[in-house]
Formats: structure tokens, C-alpha cells, sequence
């Protein structure tokens, strides 16, 4: 899952990306509006943790731009100003969710995996596909109640084939899903990263299928 964070507060846009990077996602930071802008019309992200005072181009028009080429990326709103007011504006201007600084990032942590369950229209923390589970909260997979080891690489390829489980999912999405900005989008890496997943799920009932020229679908097999 990749997270777009824009913040002009440097040491807190740092530590936001190292906390989140930890988590396992892949992270781009911008510190300020107009970056964040291009960013948003040439990239695609699967959450948006934006501030609102941020210089050249503000949060509020940000997203509005975002709304208004009607991108559904979810946005979680951070700013200093925590009236009801703002708040409400905010939410009404298509933010999906709102945090006041300063925050816990344990709360900022669980807000960020319920707007991705709800962006997926999986409403659980808990996603199945044949015995192959995945607990969103703890990021674990589990193959017939055992744990499936995998890399921090394979467990971000296999989140977003059982998030879109049943549905084929493109290569190029993997890649901009998988990597950030200062990495280069492999799709070449994206086909190893499969390869080593088939391999560790040769006993599940969960299958990787490629489909050619279109991409992976995973689903879980007829005769399981």
C-alpha cells in the first residue's frame, strides 16, 4: 500500500515516513501543496495524509483539485485547527477522515487501516480467499491457520491481490502500489515477487493466475 504524506513540518514528515515505512508502506513525503498536486495527477496512491497549511498551493485547494477530477483516494485531513467548524468544512470539501495535531500515532495507525478496508469495500480487518487469510491489523497472512512467512516485498504484492481478490489487478498497479517516488517502479521485480508467492502458496488453495497482457488475479481454486 502506498501513502502519500504532505507536511512543510520537516521533522514531523519524517517521522511520519520512517513510522509508516516500518509498517510496511510505501511512503512518499511532499512539503507543499503544488508538489503534492503534481504528485496526485501523476501518481497513484492508495491514501492521502494531508495538512492543511502548506506553502504554494494550500490543503483545502489540494483537495479540492482532487475531488474535482473525481479521484476517490481516500484523504485523512491533519491540521492544528480543531474546530467544529473546520472540521465539519473539511469533510464537506471530501476529506474523508480528520486528525488534530498534535496526535497519537497509534490512532493515526488504526484510522489509516479503516479508510483503506472502507476504500476496498472490505468493511472487516479480516479478507479471506480460499484457506489464505489476512489480518489487516497485524498485516499477517495465515495458510490454514499457519503463518506464512513472507517478505516485506511478497507481503505488499499479496496485499493488494486478496484486497482485490477475484479481480484482476495490473501490473503497472502492483508497481505503483509497491514502490515510491526515489525507487524505480520495476515491473520486471513485480514478476519475481509472484513467482516466489506461487511458490509459498503451492499448498493453499489460493491461486496467483496470470492473465496475459492484462495482469494477476488471485482466486481460489475450482477444485478446492
Amino acid at each position: 500500500m502506498r501513502i502519500l504524506v504532505v507536511e512543510d513540518n520537516a521533522e514531523l514528515a519524517q517521522w511520519l515516513g520512517r513510522t509508516l515505512r516500518a509498517q510496511q508502506y510505501a511512503v512518499d513525503c511532499i512539503d507543499n501543496g503544488a508538489d503534492a498536486d503534481f504528485a496526485l495527477r501523476s501518481e497513484k496512491y492508495n491514501l492521502v495524509i494531508l495538512d492543511l497549511a502548506l506553502p504554494k498551493l494550500d490543503g483545502k485547494e489540494v483537495l479540492r483539485r482532487l475531488r474535482a477530477r473525481q479521484d476517490p483516494t481516500p484523504v485523512l485531513v491533519l491540521t492544528a485547527n480543531n474546530t467544529i467548524q473546520s472540521r465539519v468544512r473539511e469533510l464537506d470539501d471530501g476529506a474523508d477522515d480528520y486528525m488534530a495535531k498534535p496526535f497519537e500515532i497509534e490512532e493515526l495507525e488504526a484510522r489509516i487501516r479503516m479508510l483503506l478496508r472502507r476504500s476496498s469495500g472490505q468493511p472487516s480487518p479480516l479478507l479471506s480467499c480460499g484457506d489464505l487469510a489476512y489480518n489487516t491489523n497485524t498485516r499477517e497472512f495465515l495458510v490454514a491457520q499457519q503463518a506464512l512467512a513472507l517478505t516485506p516485498r511478497e507481503r505488499a504484492v499479496l496485499e493488494l491481490l486478496i484486497r482485490k481478490a477475484g479481480t484482476t489487478v495490473t501490473k503497472q498497479a502492483l508497481a505503483q502500489s509497491l514502490f515510491s517516488l526515489d525507487e524505480e517502479a520495476s515491473i520486471d521485480a513485480i514478476e519475481i515477487y509472484v513467482h516466489r508467492l506461487r511458490k509459498k502458496l503451492e499448498s493453499s488453495s489460493a491461486k496467483i493466475l496470470t492473465l496475459r497482457g492484462l495482469g494477476y488475479l488471485l482466486r481460489q481454486a475450482a477444485h478446492a
